[in-house]
């Protein structure tokens, strides 16, 4: 009798896969007939939960994923650094201290911290950072600094960005690179009233500007154009006239930033400094030497939110700083090299020994910025797969944004856009799916990926 009864439930399961299937099928085929896809290509891949498939549209073919990136960046880092993981900042002094003298110099280092002052952790903020530091320089006795203050920021290499990026994406928030010593998330904004700056967020140390920039228009169409350890920053394009937009741009010398403050704070607190204020890199540019950081005489140890924290900010807000600063940190801590190149590598890697094809994910970065990221949406949705039975899922899954009811993470770059993720239908089935779709021209080209992702509802 019961084999009688699983018999017409199985029938029933691959009648409603089968009717799911057609309708994906049929909704893929009326977005690729739009004059809009006339050029564009589309990966597309749905399994259930175990892994069965579904449906899948060239599901084997690499295409630009932007942001959907981050799930193989998060992922990794999850498993192999561990989600309590966390990075550390550290002060430390050469010479030695005399009546509240330092006889030598100051030094400030970390391993890439890239919540360094960011405004998204509670107690985590720049203030909080800078009375912590300063406590601890009181405790230590120091009242004056002989020599210099050095922010040693050797940990990573000098490149600061993946050779991949785009020239319109560096000076800009979201193309801010990785030190080895990060500030702020090294992002400032700018208040623009028309064509005419009118305020910063903080005062950006030897920056020169030149303003391009002209009104018309309702929306923010700028461009911030800078470069890593660069003293010259332009924006161009069009802003609203008669009001004032916020404009976020990428610090070009974020260690040099934090020298900066940190020297100002302690002078607003009676502590001197007689030296030089300087970074190890801005040395090694000026063609001079300078030491690294001792790991003697160390005075005051910070350390960051814990990973799983910093993987929810880096999927639900999408901050590339964090995915090449976790490529970089794996690079460092698994291969001892902190290259991109490295990282890339260790990443494809990674992924190959969880049993995808190694052809299938043609990696550029870490965040996705990249449009020379190529990766298919079948790899994309066994990397979804394998998180799925990890220990640390919960703290992947939470990171994922709703987006059109779904629970996924988003990319997009010039006429690309990606999803990723998981979904329960109102049948109680459970989907895992990835769609990107390139050079889709004109048009809302979410809304057309919108209407295909409903048939999992």
């Amino acid at each position: 009798m019961k084999n009688l009864l699983i018999v017409p439930l199985l029938i029933s399961q691959t009648y409603f896969s089968q009717s799911v299937s057609d309708n994906l099928d049929k909704s893929v085929k009326e977005m690729l007939s739009t004059s809009n896809a006339l050029s564009a290509n589309l990966s597309f891949y749905v399994s259930d939960e175990n892994g069965n498939l579904v449906y899948e549209y060239n599901g084997n073919k690499g295409l630009s994923t932007a942001s959907t990136q981050k799930i193989f960046t998060s992922a990794a880092a999850l498993e192999t650094l561990g989600k309590n993981y966390q990075f550390k900042t550290t002060a430390s002094y050469s010479g030695k201290i005399s009546n509240g003298n330092l006889e030598g110099d100051f030094y400030i280092t970390s391993n890439g911290d890239p919540t360094l002052g960011s405004w998204r952790y509670e107690n985590y903020k720049p203030e909080n950072f800078k009375q912590q530091l300063l406590e601890a320089i009181k405790k230590s006795g120091i009242k004056k600094i002989s020599g210099n203050l050095i922010i040693d920021d050797s940990y990573f290499d000098f490149q600061s960005t993946p050779g991949g990026w785009p020239w319109n994406d560096l000076g800009n928030y979201y193309g801010a690179g990785t030190f080895g010593v990060n500030w702020r998330e090294n992002q400032f904004d700018i208040n623009i009233n028309g064509n005419q700056f009118k305020s910063f967020s903080y005062d950006l140390d030897n920056v020169n500007w030149i303003n391009e920039l002209k009104t018309g228009g309702s929306s923010d169409q700028s461009l911030i154009f800078t470069a890593p350890h660069s003293e010259t920053a332009m924006i161009n394009g069009i802003l609203p006239a008669g009001k004032v937009t916020t404009v976020s741009g990428a610090t070009p010398n974020p260690p040099m930033q934090l020298a900066v403050e940190i020297k100002k704070l302690l002078e607003e607190n009676g502590i001197s400094i007689l030296g030089k204020t300087t970074t190890y890199y801005n040395e090694k540019i000026a063609g001079k030497s300078v030491s690294k950081a001792p790991t003697q005489n160390q005075i005051f140890e910070y350390k960051s939110p814990t990973l799983d924290k910093i993987v929810y900010w880096f999927l639900r807000k999408s901050i590339n700083l964090y995915g090449e600063t976790l490529i970089k940190t794996m690079a460092k801590e698994k291969r001892n090299n902190p290259s991109f190149e490295t990282g890339v590598d260790f990443l494809k890697d990674f992924w190959k020994s969880k049993g995808i094809n190694p052809m299938m994910i043609n990696f550029a970065d870490g965040s996705g910025l990249s449009p020379q990221n190529y990766v298919s949406a079948k790899a994309q949705v066994q990397a979804l797969l394998y998180a799925k039975k990890q220990n640390w899922f919960d703290a992947f899954y939470e990171g994922f944004p709703t987006q059109n009811g779904i629970k996924m993470k988003s990319g997009t770059i010039k006429d690309s856009k990606s999803f990723a993720g998981y979904q329960t239908s109102k049948s109680g089935k459970n989907y895992v799916f990835s769609i990107i779709l390139n050079n889709y021209q004109g048009g809302s080209i979410s809304n057309a990926l919108f209407k295909i992702l409903d048939n999992l509802k």
